[in-house]
């Protein structure tokens, strides 16, 4: 007989291993999908981050990226500045005010900083401006108007970037806390919910899972190992929130595994979900994990969508709410095995069960009367009638006892004057 219970993750379950009791590993995928892998050692790291600078810049956190920005403005403010100084200086601008400058107004390094900055940002009060003496003056300001036309691209390209990251979009779709595990269509299955919190959409999307088990060797070695599960209907469009899972049938890697084998278990389940934005149109991902802890075994979740009249309406306060269900702890193939074998147990009773077309007088059991007495009785003989000419003295005649039991006969007696008569007629 297969048990059935409903299990809670926080109530105490007696499970011995080999080795005591089991240390917490580290998550190899956080809740909010980041790896917690750090990479030392690597050669030419910083060489590799200026190799690929738009996407350093997008990585970087918020306050590093304004100070970035703010010292290329800053600094190629001064640079220019300086650039300027010199030349008023080999001009002989800053001693004689009366000479024709290269830039008007500029006769300190504060004037030629001040005009670098008003280049740049094109502010011109009016005070400070070029003049046609110095062509190499002209050529400066050309290139810092060059220059300051590509920091503000690039300022701007790595803002928008940012701020229309993968990673913003990805906080709006949430994975459930929990997997479960019960039975759907006769089958054990592992489930986790997903959701799109905004009330924007994405065009379509595709979900994903695998089983992750990292074994260290004798030798120290650590090695990874993936194992991808099948997903019933991986292909949806997330306007409400959408229940995925898996069914653990043969040749699954939990086909195996009972609620016991799942409390000893070490392994991650990294689940993701890849999808299309329907704003921008890029492309995101978002993706967490559940530890062996985190999957409930005999739980359900909760329905979270009601129809109204005019709407569909989503209640994200049971996102995460499951309630207990009667699940067998036993694993999917101990599972199946029982069932086919109570299967093929009723399906023996049917066939041992008598045939509605037999006789009800003749029945299959065992029975002293013989098989031909029986198929006589099931015919109707047809009666036979015997007509006689007796006398009114003459006795009757009697058939004798075997006769009259084998055959159905009837003596219909008639006398002669009743036979005159009907004569005469």
């Amino acid at each position: 007989m297969t048990k059935y219970l409903s299990v809670s993750p926080f109530e105490e379950v007696s499970v011995k291993t080999e080795n005591g009791r089991r240390s917490k590993k580290q998550r190899y995928v956080r809740k909010e999908g980041s790896c917690s892998v750090v990479f030392r050692h690597v050669p030419e790291e910083w060489l590799l981050f200026f190799n690929d600078i738009f996407t350093t810049l997008v990585e970087i956190r918020w306050r590093v990226m304004f100070l970035i920005f703010a010292l290329s403005y800053i600094l190629s403010w001064l640079f220019f500045g300086i650039l300027f100084y010199i030349i008023a200086l080999a001009h002989g601008d800053i001693k004689d005010h009366h000479k024709h400058p290269c830039v008007y107004e500029v006769h300190s390094f504060t004037a030629a900083f001040l005009f670098s900055l008003e280049t740049q940002t094109t502010i011109g009060y009016g005070f400070r401006g070029m003049s046609e003496n110095c062509m190499i003056a002209i050529i400066i300001v050309t290139i810092q108007d060059v220059i300051s036309c590509f920091i503000d691209t690039f300022v701007i390209g790595i803002v928008v970037a940012k701020m229309a990251s993968a990673r913003k979009r990805a906080q709006t779709v949430g994975f459930s806390n929990h997997a479960v595990v019960n039975l759907r269509d006769g089958y054990l299955c592992l489930s986790w919910r997903i959701g799109d919190f905004r009330r924007y959409h994405m065009v379509e999307g595709s979900a994903s899972a695998q089983i992750l088990r990292n074994t260290v060797q004798a030798s120290g070695e650590v090695t990874i190992t993936y194992e991808n599960l099948a997903i019933q209907q991986k292909d949806i469009i997330l306007v409400t929130p959408t229940t995925i899972f898996h069914r653990i049938e043969s040749g699954s890697p939990l086909y195996k595994m009972s609620l016991e084998d799942l409390r000893k278990a070490d392994f991650e389940l990294v689940v993701s979900f890849t999808y299309t934005d329907d704003s921008t149109g890029m492309l995101h991902q978002t993706r967490t994990s559940y530890t062996a802890d985190e999957i409930l075994w005999g739980h359900l979740f909760q329905e979270m969508i009601r129809v109204s009249k005019k709407h569909y309406k989503v209640d994200y306060n049971l996102f995460n709410n499951t309630a207990k269900v009667l699940v067998p702890v036993v694993s999917a193939e101990e599972y199946e095995q029982k069932k086919n074998e109570k299967e093929e147990q009723m399906q023996l009773r049917r066939s041992a069960r008598p045939s509605p077309k037999h006789s009800p007088r003749c029945s299959p059991g065992p029975s002293s009367r013989s098989p031909q007495k029986c198929n006589q009785e099931s015919h109707l003989n047809v009666p036979a009638v015997t007509v006689e000419h007796m006398q009114d003295n003459q006795p009757e005649p009697n058939l004798p006892t075997a006769e009259a039991e084998g055959q159905h006969q009837e003596t219909l007696t008639v006398s002669e004057e009743e036979i005159h008569t009907e004569k005469e007629k």
